[in-house]
């Protein structure tokens, strides 16, 4: 059985405090865009005791095979549920470390494909669980649809956000950006405005004028190549242009198709036909 986790972008991402817990309290909105992995599961019954053997191929996945995601969630269902022994393949299209949420769906993807393939009968809720112990962001894709996210990023409020009338262009520049030193270069501060209410209530053209990235403060004067791709997308028609996460993936909004992979040849570009 085959699946095929999806990444996601934000819109908008205030660092509001640090924790006692020594992680951050933010919000942002999380909407999923088309570019995806693929992942496959499949019963082996050949001899041997290993519970999962994990490969991959596409873009090369640093650390060992039992240091995925998908490792770790399948031992997590097991405590729970009798699984058999497995093969998973993952084909990695997603560009890693680039504030797409990646690793996330391909873990909340296989729960849900653990679920499907072996007919196990884990209710959503619980699906949600075993995601939240895995990554603070895991657990929207359980769902996969748009949602306000608050706390560490783990807790959720769908919302009816609608782009699907518009294109994306997603430029990942091949920089990878250590979450933890971007989080040390931010000065929390509660937002003078609602994010949700901004999203939902302003037109789109108006979102550059109030709906920012917090990280972008940092993270663009140590890699000012970043701030020209955003400055580039807005100059090729974007009606709103942002860094995804804690980059370095850097995304425009169009009302047209778009074709810019010629403007961006050194880089990852993904272009939707539609969002």
């Amino acid at each position: 059985m085959i699946t095929f986790p999806n990444a996601k972008i934000n819109i908008g991402l205030n660092i509001i405090e640090k924790r006692n817990d020594g992680y951050h309290s933010i919000e942002s909105v999380f909407y999923p865009i088309g570019l995806c992995d693929a992942l496959e599961v499949i019963e082996n019954n050949e001899a041997g005791n290993e519970r999962i053997v994990f490969t991959s191929s596409g873009i090369e996945i640093p650390g060992n095979a039992n240091d995925n995601l998908c490792w770790f969630a399948y031992h997590l269902v097991a405590t729970d549920y009798h699984l058999p022994n497995v093969k998973v393949h993952l084909h990695k299209n997603i560009p890693i470390g680039a504030g797409l949420g990646g690793g996330s769906a391909d873990a909340a993807f296989f729960i849900r494909l653990l679920n499907d393939k072996f007919e196990l009968g884990i209710s959503w809720g619980e699906m949600h669980n075993y995601a939240r112990q895995l990554g603070s962001d895991c657990s929207f894709f359980i769902s996969n649809k748009p949602a306000f996210a608050e706390g560490r990023g783990d807790q959720y409020e769908s919302m009816k956000l609608d782009l699907s009338n518009y294109f994306i262009a997603l430029v990942y520049p091949n920089i990878h950006i250590n979450t933890a030193k971007a989080y040390s270069g931010v000065i929390p501060k509660p937002p003078t405005r609602s994010l949700e209410n901004n999203i939902l209530n302003l037109p789109i053209e108006q979102w550059e004028n109030f709906i920012h990235n917090d990280f972008e403060d940092s993270i663009f004067p140590q890699f000012p190549e970043i701030k020209k791709i955003k400055e580039q997308l807005y100059l090729s028609g974007a009606v709103y242009a942002a860094m995804s996460g804690s980059g370095s993936s850097v995304y425009g909004i169009f009302k047209k198709q778009t074709n810019l992979k010629n403007s961006f040849q050194n880089c990852f570009v993904y272009e939707s036909s539609k969002l």
